[in-house]
């Protein structure tokens, strides 16, 4: 039992980062006011961005480290920038959010599908290498939690984590933090005091945007290493795993841990002798019947931003 454990575990934590990073982008967004549905759709903007610059700049500096940093800052850019439809469509013309974010996931997988062909010949770009795991030098010696947390680790891991203490900071601990939440629960009296309400939550939109992108870059340069077109509903399970998390940072976190344990125990079972004696298709539907249990139980006992999707109409003429 251990050993399986051992060799699922640092799957999962890789399976589990896409997912985290998204999932914290929507807790931006849904804090200031704002449901994104269409995080599948920034997902693979930011995929298709990272393969794209990842691929050209691998034509003439393969192997240079940097290459790669410089794919997953362009997938946050050009991620956030695409999210400013949502938040246009949502905050200026006050349309229905999730109308909305279901036009962005089904624009985002046709354009990057047509640009894609258009710029390279294909509907898919292949990178020629990514992340490469690695033991954390000194910590994966510790027992049992080590072997567990940091060995084949990827530096995308780090950032990610980092990006988690972060935003746990900027969220409780600043006026910045302060004002966002405000948007979401209570915008009119947020404006008496005078919060801009709409820039916030754009600000909360395009933080949504950028990490949604990280999170489809961050598959690309981990363990996809090619551009498909789609990032298999990821971007839906982090919606999922935002109401499981209760929309707290690290309730997120244990949230996307359980999801990506459970996907990863779909996507491996075939390799692991003492899980390939379970039928293949209970497995691979497991993460999805996980998510609609988990989201009945919590859904009684929601603690969503009171003024989450509902549009804001400023008082001021």
């Amino acid at each position: 039992m251990w050993t399986t454990l051992e060799q699922i575990f640092p799957y999962a934590i890789v399976f589990t980062i896409p997912l985290l990073i998204t999932a914290l982008g929507a807790l931006f967004s849904e804090r200031s006011g704002v449901v994104n549905i269409g995080l599948d759709g920034l997902m693979i903007v930011g995929s298709f961005t990272g393969a794209f610059v990842v691929s050209k700049l691998q034509e003439h500096y393969l192997g240079s480290w940097w290459v790669l940093w410089v794919g997953l800052l362009a997938a946050a850019v050009v991620s956030a920038l695409f999210s400013l439809l949502h938040a246009f469509a949502s905050i200026n013309l006050s349309a229905n959010q999730i109308i909305s974010g279901t036009a962005i996931n089904m624009i985002a997988g046709a354009l990057t599908i047509f640009l894609a062909r258009n710029m390279t010949g294909s509907g898919n770009i292949r990178i020629t290498q990514g992340f490469m795991p690695f033991n954390f030098p000194g910590l994966s010696k510790i027992p049992i939690i080590g072997d567990l947390f940091f060995t084949k680790m990827y530096a995308s891991t780090l950032l990610v984590v980092i990006i988690l203490l972060v935003s746990a900071f900027l969220l409780y601990k600043t006026p910045f933090g302060l004002r966002l939440r405000s948007c979401g629960e209570h915008p009119h009296a947020a404006e008496a005091a005078g919060i801009r309400v709409r820039a916030m939550r754009y600000i909360g939109v395009m933080i949504s945007g950028a990490f949604a992108g990280l999170g489809g870059a961050t598959i690309l340069l981990t363990y996809s290493g090619e551009f498909t077109g789609n990032v298999a509903g990821l971007g839906f399970l982090a919606l999922a795993s935002l109401i499981f998390g209760q929309w707290k940072p690290m309730g997120i976190l244990l949230a996307t841990l359980f999801f990506g344990f459970a996907s990863t125990v779909a996507n491996v079972s075939q390799v692991i002798p003492s899980l390939a004696v379970f039928p293949p298709v209970i497995l691979k539907i497991l993460p999805y019947v996980v998510t609609l249990i988990a989201l009945v139980i919590f859904s009684k006992s929601s603690n969503a931003p009171k003024a989450v999707g509902e549009p804001f109409d400023s008082g001021k003429r």
